[in-house]
């Protein structure tokens, strides 16, 4: 018999959309028909649909990650790398340049970081777009190529290969266009699934909620953390999540060379109070979890100590030669005497824009600022949209302080001979003044920490 008559594809259909669980076969075939191209488009659909509706427990949802992640390629790695292999994932947000600070702090602290990373599309921006900001970085990586930048560097920042959870890709494309994409059994699956094909030992994951996140209700972000703790663990990776606030953007620089510039300034130990808490918190649970130290406290350290002492700036800076950059042009965009913007790409115009009354900033609304960014050309609505790396906002003010009528607020780095009216209008949104002082200065971005139980 041939092993795709096993079980009929209507009838799984209509048992999950009638409220049933489906089981761990039920799903394995469904998953290898699909990629196989045994499922037609509107069943697929369909399916997705019943999921859905009816949604997926721990077990249906663990069962599903595992079979889109034995869907293509598992990474193997040297047996002596075993408990230093480590990831991090987020759920995308405004400003989030973490990841290219994280991945060398974590690399100088002895970590293997075989960093899996997307291309922004909608309001988020993309890991891989700001790498590619940098003249000559190339984010195409075979295993074999990885295998030896992690030998040599300890870190790589890569996009998905084509042999890599291809039946993501597959049920993705349906989500989208069937409106399916927010179920949180579905996103659970797609991000662990490719986290998992990397066969890592541990994960750190940052989920966000507020303005700018994809779940911007922080019980919708806390449910979601709590199903991709458990499917992690599930699959035998260590895996913790923090809920993070993404009410305001990460930083001060929202747009690819920008965001760039951000996390090399992080690099050198002088980045925004923000990103540096976000990398230390997420680096410090991840050393601590794979048992590098014996306390989150340690593990904070350590990975601070790295941006302070320039050994995640040196691993960064070979990173990028490992990637395709040219030595002296990451020579130059490391140094810290350099002016960095004379390697990456710089807007033709920036335009500031000022307060427009007296007293306290109460709000940077993050999804204003995404949107405003968006139409200067940082971001895309389709995968094809070209994008412009040098564009971008660059806000001047935080959360907290104090500003007076005309004062300059943020800038506007454009390539537009004229700023657009509804650029700036969105930009105007996204403050809020207000008379009382507060004291969201001094608060931390990590809201929570979620553990599983084998952590």
């Amino acid at each position: 018999m041939d092993e795709f008559d096993k079980y009929r594809v209507p009838d799984l259909i209509a048992k999950k959309r009638d409220g049933q669980k489906l089981n761990k076969d039920e799903i394995e075939f469904f998953i290898k028909a699909a990629v196989n191209g045994k499922v037609q488009d509107s069943q697929l659909g369909a399916m997705l649909m019943a999921m859905y509706i009816r949604d997926l427990d721990d077990d249906e949802t663990t069962d599903l990650t595992r079979s889109m992640m034995m869907s293509g390629e598992i990474m193997e790695w040297p047996n002596h790398w075993r408990g230093k292999l480590v990831d991090k994932h987020s759920t995308g947000g405004v400003g989030d340049k973490i990841s290219l600070a994280l991945a060398p702090a974590l690399a100088a602290c002895g970590m293997k970081v075989p960093m899996v990373s997307g291309r922004g599309l909608g309001h988020t921006g993309g890991t891989l777009d700001k790498l590619e900001a940098i003249p000559g970085f190339t984010v195409s990586r075979t295993t074999s190529e990885m295998i030896d930048t992690l030998e040599t560097v300890g870190c790589c920042i890569v996009g998905q290969t084509k042999s890599l959870v291809p039946a993501d890709k597959i049920l993705y494309a349906t989500r989208d266009v069937t409106s399916t994409v927010s179920n949180k059994g579905l996103i659970a699956g797609s991000i662990i699934s490719k986290k998992a094909a990397e066969n890592i030992d541990a994960l750190v994951l940052d989920v966000k909620y507020g303005k700018g996140a994809m779940m911007q209700a922080e019980h919708d972000a806390r449910e979601l953390a709590k199903r991709m703790v458990a499917i992690g663990n599930g699959l035998g990776i260590t895996t913790t999540a923090l809920l993070t606030n993404m009410d305001a953007p990460i930083g001060r620089m929202v747009g690819n060379a920008l965001e760039v510039a951000e996390a090399i300034f992080c690099l050198h130990g002088n980045g925004p109070s923000d990103l540096g808490e976000l990398v230390t918190s997420l680096g410090g649970h991840l050393l601590h979890m794979i048992g590098k130290v014996s306390t989150l406290t340690e593990g904070c350290n350590k990975i601070r100590e790295t941006l302070q002492n320039g050994t995640a700036m040196k691993c960064f800076e070979r990173m990028l030669v490992e990637q395709g950059v040219n030595e002296n042009v990451a020579s130059q965009l490391c140094d810290i005497q350099n002016d960095v913007f004379d390697v990456l790409p710089k807007a033709k115009y920036v335009t500031p824009i000022t307060t427009s009354r007296s007293g306290y900033v109460q709000e940077i609304d993050a999804m204003m600022c995404a949107v405003a960014a968006g139409k200067l050309g940082t971001g895309r609505t389709k995968s094809s949209d070209p994008i412009n790396y040098a564009a971008g906002l660059e806000l001047l003010v935080q959360i907290g302080d104090q500003v007076i009528e005309g004062q300059q607020w943020i800038k506007v780095h454009h390539d537009m001979d004229i700023l657009p009216d509804e650029v700036g209008d969105l930009i105007k949104t996204a403050l809020v003044i207000g008379p009382e002082s507060i004291k969201a200065k001094t608060l931390s971005r990590v809201l929570d920490v979620i553990r599983g139980e084998s952590t």
